[in-house]
């Protein structure tokens, strides 16, 4: 989860593993997977950042990128 601020400044939080986009429209509009849509006054990056902060403590980020050094999927040598 990431902890995100409403526009009249109540903080909640947000499952990162449902967030479909994150967009600047100017304000940063927040869209899960289902559907459902929040305004929040972090920017964009900042909800980004948090993501991957999320998602490394969870240990996803390690696992889609793969251990450093080794090929990708399906390369052939």
């Amino acid at each position: 989860m990431i902890s995100v601020t409403r526009l009249n400044g109540t903080r909640f939080h947000v499952n990162a593993l449902l967030i479909e986009t994150v967009e600047e429209t100017p304000d940063t509009l927040i869209t899960l997977t289902t559907g459902k849509k929040f305004i929040v006054t972090e920017n964009s990056s900042d909800v980004i950042r948090s993501i991957r902060h999320y998602l490394r403590s969870i240990g996803l980020m390690s696992a889609m990128n793969g251990p450093a050094g080794t090929q990708s999927e399906g390369a052939s040598s």
